[in-house]
């Protein structure tokens, strides 16, 4: 067997050691490849919406993020730190076991998160008035104020099982898993559900908002720029949860006119009896549209009584109110007429009254 050196043997284990981690960081690498091959085919429509509540709900997004990154990054950094600079073979680092307290470092490590606290707080309890879901939008972009006289787009939306319904009440029309809206134009919605508690969310217009059966909730936002965004239900809600998609159109105010003629010339009528059929449960239904609705078929469904028949939540609410007050009324106690007062005790009169309360007034009468 050769002999060979310890500068001979230290060489090799060198050279092994640098193929080694040079082909560790081929694989690594190769292996970082497939996952930006699937970051690629990621959808950034929250970062980059086309609404301006969705543009301020993503800056709130982003300001906390880097507002937390302020302590999140210097820990991790001063972690490694650390850990290199005082490891066992560096004898130039300072050695202090009995260490316990800096009043230095104390301010340091509580007074950041504390400030960051403090504004994320205020931050938060801002945003959640100025983005309230009831709130009517007062700008539709930056430096673009409401006018004071704008009538908002109405759209009443229900969560069927499992597609959307849309009814445009003032322009007479419905659609199921269709919605377009004008550019700059207030929106308001007002969402319900007709069996099951589901949820509304279009990422590019405003935040996800619940719809519940017998219950009304609003959602004010505006779309500020053209174009075909997904709109879908984030809460599931029984088999066909994954095909509850619909397409939002944002145009202009002549593309929107355009498709409000294509709905009245092409659909059909949607009344209760329509409604009773569409609400049966179906899967990945394709789009529907409808020229004229039932005026009060909105209120029929958000109080649960399409059917004929049925007695109406609100009817059902007003009789129980009127019905507690009746109770009430019934529980206080009725007051007892007193029976009137013997001659001999009857209240005194003026006439004779004013001796009596007055003693002055005997006085100078006998005198």
């Amino acid at each position: 067997m050769p002999n060979v050196s310890a500068a001979d043997m230290g060489l090799a284990a060198t050279i092994m050691s640098y193929a080694s981690g040079k082909s560790l960081r081929r694989s690594m690498k190769l292996a970082v490849l497939p996952l930006l091959a699937l970051t690629g085919g990621c959808n950034w429509v929250v970062m980059n919406p086309a609404g301006d509540v969705a543009v301020r709900q993503r800056d709130l997004i982003l300001i906390s993020t880097g507002l937390m990154l302020l302590i999140i990054v210097p820990v991790m950094v001063l972690t490694v730190l650390f850990a290199w600079r005082y490891r066992q073979s560096n004898t130039k680092a300072t050695y202090d076991p009995d260490f316990d307290h800096s009043t230095q470092l104390e301010l340091v490590i509580w007074s950041a998160p504390l400030l960051i606290i403090i504004f994320l707080g205020a931050l938060t309890w801002g945003s959640t008035h100025l983005l309230d879901p009831y709130r009517p939008i007062e700008r539709t972009a930056p430096g673009q104020p409401v006018a004071p006289n704008t009538r908002p787009l109405e759209v009443e939306v229900v969560a069927l099982d499992w597609k959307w319904l849309f009814i445009y009440p003032d322009l007479g029309i419905a659609t199921v898993n269709e919605l377009a809206a004008p550019v700059n134009v207030p929106i308001h919605f007002r969402i319900t559900s007709s069996s099951v508690m589901n949820s509304f969310y279009i990422p590019a217009l405003a935040g996800q908002i619940y719809a519940m059966p017998g219950m009304e909730t609003p959602l004010h936002a505006v779309v500020n720029r053209p174009g075909r965004y997904e709109g879908f239900s984030a809460n599931y809600s029984g088999a066909g949860f994954s095909g509850m998609r619909f397409a939002f159109h944002g145009l202009d105010q002549a593309g929107f006119d355009r498709w409000v003629r294509e709905v009245r010339g092409r659909g059909g009528s949607l009344d209760r009896a329509g409604y009773l059929l569409l609400e049966r449960p179906s899967e990945n239904v394709p789009v529907r549209r409808y020229a004229s609705v039932a005026p009060d078929l909105y209120r029929a469904i958000l109080n649960m009584c399409v059917r004929p028949g049925e007695t109406c939540m609100a009817d059902m609410m007003h009789h129980d109110a009127h019905k507690a007050a009746g109770h009430k009324a019934m529980d206080m106690p009725t007051p007892v007429p007193m029976p009137p007062a013997p001659p001999d005790e009857a209240a005194p009169t003026a006439r004779n009254a004013a001796p009596a309360t007055l003693p002055g007034a005997r006085a100078a009468a006998r005198s």
